[in-house]
């Protein structure tokens, strides 16, 4: 068992780039940078630099596939551009399309992240728990910790998911909109005024 390891720690990856092509192509899904770097005997930053190189070359124009980088991980995907012929080709029905009602709380919660389902209440003028335990079970949002406050709510945050469905790399990709925010009188009820005047 030990020459077997012996052999693999000597094993010289001529190509690593085009293996961890290989690799995600193959995966489906992200691919941590951690594994791939264990796997091809490179540091995490080296198989970062392979991968971004890659991103560069499939993120241009005149490929259908593109590589999404996330902070821990990495992945193959489609071009959006491509959706419907993907989906005549593949005989993919349309459908799991998310509500307006789940679209706005999306939105409030990517950009004004984290946050609160008492935030997302008010900045909407609505009840929003079922929107928000829809984006849930989908996996699009998730709780991210508590808010240091009475009751210490659940605060919220955008997924390495919601990510992918969108085709971003991050949040900081998301495009610029004037933020949602809770007006003033909103905020009266939420804070006590003696934090307000602070």
């Amino acid at each position: 068992m030990d020459e077997n390891k012996t052999i693999q720690e000597k094993k010289e990856i001529k190509n690593p780039s085009a293996a961890i092509e290989a690799i995600l192509f193959a995966a489906g899904y992200p691919m941590k940078y951690e594994k791939l770097a264990s796997v091809l005997s490179l540091t995490q930053s080296e198989v970062k630099r392979l991968v971004s190189e890659l991103a560069e070359k499939y993120n241009s124009d005149e490929f259908g596939i593109m590589v999404l980088m996330f902070p821990e991980t990495c992945q193959f995907c489609t071009k959006e551009q491509h959706i419907e012929l993907i989906r005549e080709a593949l005989g993919i029905k349309r459908g799991g399309n998310l509500s307006n009602s789940s679209m706005e709380v999306l939105a409030i919660v990517a950009y004004n992240q984290p946050v609160t389902r008492s935030f997302v209440d008010l900045v909407r003028g609505v009840d929003s728990s079922y929107a928000m335990g829809s984006l849930t079970d989908k996996g699009l949002i998730e709780t991210c910790g508590r808010l240091d406050a009475p009751g210490r709510p659940m605060l919220y945050g955008t997924t390495d998911k919601f990510l992918r469905v969108f085709g971003l790399n991050s949040v900081d990709e998301l495009p610029e909109v004037e933020l949602l925010r809770a007006s003033d009188e909103q905020m009266e009820i939420m804070m006590p005024e003696e934090e307000i005047a602070e």
